[in-house]
């Protein structure tokens, strides 16, 4: 029980399996979820054994309230408490539509499981958090928001995954505001272009922005990995920025440098 322990949403595969990943080799035990993949989610808890940490695997859907109430609940039943919330499940658009064309479909499943999922396990978990006694730094748990360089980039084809991203943006000031006196700091972490599943089917759009062109989209000359992720959301998790609370800290590869 002197291990500190994890809840990743969208745990399986992925930025979140990277990010589970590095909290292993921080010492953490991680409760894994996923929505649908079970193999996906049984190989992750392999990496994350191999990487020396410990943890579970748990079904959810982050947009379905009786789920999220399980996760937190079987993850304090697994641990006996809860010190890191990573908010890290999310979906793309299944078509990617003109911003004057976009239905209401796409819109309300990406809110629901995007913005709206994260912001009330997020309550749950606060209050979890508040019951818990503080650590030797007086810490009683941290909360890490995984948003996107859609947060403040237009793409207007992808106008509702936009708006979700810079909601968690908003909602990551929102909670560090009403934590950060009891001991529970809030950040965000935001993603540039990661090679994922959900990046998988624009990799020739994006290896000639990224390599082939002359100058490039962004300074740094690769792909961003699911590692590069896990490696920021570490260094929270092991306090290194224990005088910030919602901010948000940029893995891009330098894609937001305003550049002559």
């Amino acid at each position: 029980m002197s291990k500190k322990s994890a809840l990743v949403t969208g745990a399986s595969r992925g930025i979140g399996r990277g990010i589970a990943i590095e909290l292993a080799r921080a010492g953490y035990r991680v409760a894994i979820n996923y929505a649908g993949n079970l193999d996906a989610a049984n190989e992750a808890l392999g990496l994350v054994r191999a990487a020396g940490g410990d943890g579970f695997i748990v079904q959810g859907d982050v947009a379905v309230a009786a789920d999220r109430a399980r996760l937190v609940s079987e993850t304090v039943q697994q641990f006996g408490r809860i010190d890191l919330l990573v908010n890290n499940a999310g979906v793309g658009p299944k078509v990617r539509a003109d911003l004057l064309d976009a239905g209401e479909e796409s819109f309300d499943r990406l809110f629901a499981i995007n913005l709206k999922g994260p912001y009330f396990l997020t309550q749950l978990v606060a209050k979890q958090l508040l019951t818990q006694t503080p650590d030797s730094n007086g810490f009683r748990g941290r909360i890490v928001n995984i948003t996107s360089i859609s947060a403040y980039t237009a793409s207007i084809n992808r106008g509702d995954y936009c708006m979700v991203k810079a909601g968690l943006t908003m909602m990551t000031k929102l909670f560090a505001d009403r934590l950060a006196t009891q001991g529970i700091n809030v950040y965000e972490v935001r993603p540039g272009i990661i090679a994922t599943d959900l990046t998988s089917g624009v990799k020739e759009k994006y290896d000639k922005l990224i390599i082939h062109d002359e100058r490039g989209i962004t300074p740094i000359r690769r792909w961003g990995k699911p590692e590069d992720v896990g490696l920021a959301v570490r260094a929270l998790a092991e306090d290194r920025f224990p005088f910030t609370t919602g901010s948000a800290f940029d893995v891009d590869g330098g894609f937001g440098l305003q550049r002559l």
